[in-house]
């Protein structure tokens, strides 16, 4: 093969220099720009390999981004890099901003002998700068030795300068396509959060607002999945309202929720209130992994914040990773921003509609009440001397001589049904009226009342069943009335379970808290045949019975409103293993009860006639505290002498005796003008009992120091 003359290998280089300015001018893209160089290099010049090193970003390293061939292909793979300054020609070339050449890199002491091209005998390094910048470097080598001349030198340096353009407009050109890429996208988001700002405005429906927001978030942002969970009433976990897609709807159904503070993105970020971002979900600790979505590489969850008040959270998810930037982040916290805003706007709104239905409800209840009340007291007026007349006619009827005997059993029947129906009228009176009566509220032992309530009513002991939480804080009701919500309750068990071989009533007395407020809840369950769950709304309705004709359905209506009367509430279910519970809610006293037993009387002789139960205790700690001495006795008849005692005070219920019976004792010692009777339940037939023996008055039971100081003789 004949040796190229100087002419024609200065027409190849001029051939070549003009492939390479066309391959600038016209290739944009920068991977493209520099194997198409190394390529013409190599075919025009006739050398073996040829490849293009750009610096990183810290400027101290020249890493391969294009070479000829399996090897540099290889390098590149690798990720071959050579030190700015070290000891190689790039290195060289690059920290010099100068053409490197060696002739015969065996004599060359900056050469880097790279295992992958080790037929190299002459390389040549040419910096690729702009002005005064180095932006890397250019590698030309051959298998020959002394293989450059001057016109290859000039040429390749020509090519050089005119790469590190091409490089340098190829980057700016980059630049400039993510530059309006972002613009794009920030334009795309700002209509998408337009499109959130006119949904929020003009959307009342919550669900058909939950859903645009994840479908506009997924569609703008080109999202896999959005979803909007919001908090239930305990606050204790967020269930989701809206998913995206077939995966979104089938969570939904199945009621998919996370826990506040637990191993999920969305519970921390409620828990924590601001935005958790998982760019590798697999790196993340509190990831949930969702069998729904299976295909999540990253997520960001965003609380939804009103004020101080965290109502839900947003999660985004994707198939990419690190699939959020800034302006996705911002954008999306503004969106979610707005969708709490609206959220809140649309509670308040349910609030608005539901507080007036209930005042449209409360002042037809107040018209119908006031009517029904007024009827209900003039017919029990009418009806109160019914029973008396009855009596009175059945001892005439007994008197009848001569009359055929079938004919005074029938009148006896109907006088029976008359009474009946009478003393019918007389209880739905005092279901209707008592309930209505004005109350005191006060602070009560929830413990004391109930239990009292159960020995009025005689239950037997092997029949009820307590549990009582310690130390439980009082209450805040009118006793009297509280008590009459216990009764209605424990006779609709005892009505419930008489019919069962081995009837059981369970007592719980517990503390409970709901957002943010106390309660001292009394469980009433029993073992009964229970109310199916189509008709438990129905036994708060008056006159709703499942018993028969004989029961006025009116005690659940009762013990119902006397609890709203002091912000609690009641609510009944089926237990687990058969019959019901029935929940009674009392709020918890909130105002001070000072210990301080200062304004109590001092230096006397007290006998407590009560049995050793929550309340004895509270008095004889707090008389004690006073420097009084205190005998406490559950039965009067084991006293000896009531007269060396400055004051007795008799609980009018006991569990081992009758107070009748104590009174009678104190009576007959000529002590009943020291006497006190006390009641967590002041009843008014009760009273007409007492008063035989000398007792002025049943006091309410004092449940505080202070209460207790007003307890005077």
């Amino acid at each position: 093969m004949e040796t190229p003359t100087l002419a024609e290998r200065r027409a190849a280089l001029l051939h070549a220099g003009a492939l390479v300015s066309r391959s600038i001018t016209s290739i944009l893209d920068p991977d493209v720009l520099l194997h198409r160089t190394v390529d013409i290099i190599c075919t025009a010049f006739g050398f073996y390999y040829a490849g293009v090193f750009l610096l990183d970003e810290t400027g101290e390293w020249a890493v391969l981004r294009a070479g000829r061939g399996e090897a540099g292909a290889a390098m590149v793979a690798e990720g071959h890099k050579l030190q700015v300054g070290g000891h190689s020609m790039v290195g060289a070339a690059t920290a010099r901003n100068k053409a490197v050449i060696a002739l015969d890199v065996g004599d060359e002491p900056t050469h880097f002998k790279n295992q992958y091209l080790p037929l190299t005998r002459s390389e040549m390094a040419l910096p690729l700068s702009i002005g005064d910048k180095v932006i890397g470097a250019l590698t030309v080598q051959s298998v020959e030795e002394a293989a450059f001349t001057e016109d290859d030198i000039t040429a390749l340096q020509g090519m050089a300068d005119q790469l590190a353009v091409a490089i340098q407009n190829a980057r700016l050109y980059s630049e400039n396509a993510r530059l309006l890429a972002q613009a794009t996208r920030r334009a795309r988001l700002l209509m998408a959060a337009a499109d959130v700002g006119k949904g929020v405005t003009s959307i009342l429906d919550l669900d058909e607002l939950l859903h645009k927001m994840v479908d506009i978030i997924c569609d703008a942002y080109g999202f896999y999945y959005a979803g909007v969970f919001l908090l239930d009433e305990t606050g204790e976990w967020a269930v989701l309202r809206a998913g995206r897609g077939e995966a979104g709807a089938a969570m939904v159904a199945e009621g998919h929720k996370l826990q506040v503070g637990g191993q999920s993105m969305i519970g921390a970020a409620i828990a924590q209130r601001h935005a958790r971002i998982a760019l590798d979900v697999g790196a993340e600790a509190v990831f949930f992994k969702n069998p729904h979505l299976p295909m999540t590489r990253s997520e960001m969850a965003l609380p939804l914040v009103v004020g101080d008040e965290v109502i839900g959270a947003v999660t985004v998810q994707s198939e990419q990773e690190a699939a959020f930037t800034d302006e996705d982040i911002s954008s999306l916290q503004a969106m979610a921003d707005q969708l709490a805003v609206a959220l809140h706007n649309a509670h308040l709104l349910r609030a608005l509609e539901m507080a007036h239905a209930e005042l449209v409800r409360t002042k037809t209840f107040e018209a119908v009440a006031t009517a029904t009340t007024e009827a209900i007291h003039w017919i029990g007026n009418k009806a109160l001397p019914i029973s008396v007349s009855v009596q009175r006619l059945r001892e005439d009827v007994a008197r009848l001589s001569g009359v055929d005997p079938e004919i005074v059993e029938s009148m006896q029947e109907d006088l029976t049904l008359i009474e009946a129906s009478a003393r019918l009228i007389m209880q739905v009176k005092e279901h209707l009226i008592g309930p209505a009566r004005e109350y005191i509220p006060a602070p009560v032992m929830t413990e004391d009342v109930v239990k009292d309530t159960v020995r009025v009513m005689g239950i037997a002991p092997e029949v009820i069943h307590f549990t009582v939480t310690p130390d439980l804080p009082l209450a805040v009701a009118d006793p009297t009335q509280l008590s009459r919500a216990f009764r209605y309750v424990l006779q609709n068990a005892l009505e419930a379970t008489e019919d069962c071989a081995a009837p059981c009533i369970d007592v719980e007395i517990d503390l409970v808290e709901e957002k943010g407020v106390r309660y001292v809840v009394t469980r009433i369950g029993d073992n009964g045949p229970g109310v199916d769950e189509a008709n438990l709304d129905k036994i708060w309705v008056s006159f709703y019975t499942t018993r028969g004709a004989r029961h006025a359905g009116l005690g659940l209506p009762a013990c119902l409103q006397i609890l709203k009367q002091i912000d609690g509430k009641a609510q009944a279910y089926r237990r687990p293993q058969g019959g019901m519970v029935f929940e009674l809610y009392v709020p918890v006293h909130t105002g001070s009860a000072p210990q301080d037993p200062a304004n109590l009387p001092a230096g006397k002789r007290y006998l407590l006639v009560d049995d050793d139960d929550v309340w004895s205790r509270f008095v004889e700690q707090a008389l004690r505290a006073a420097q009084n001495t205190v005998t406490r006795v559950a039965d009067a008849g084991t006293v000896e002498d009531f007269t060396i005692f400055d004051v007795i005070v008799v609980d009018d219920v006991l569990a081992a005796t009758d107070s009748l019976a104590a009174l009678q004792r104190i009576a007959r010692a000529g002590a009943t003008a020291r006497t006190l009777v006390v009641a967590s339940s002041v009843r008014v037939e009760r009273m007409m009992d007492l008063l035989r023996f000398g007792v002025r008055d049943v006091l309410p039971k004092p449940y505080t120091p202070v209460g207790l100081a007003k307890l005077t003789l």
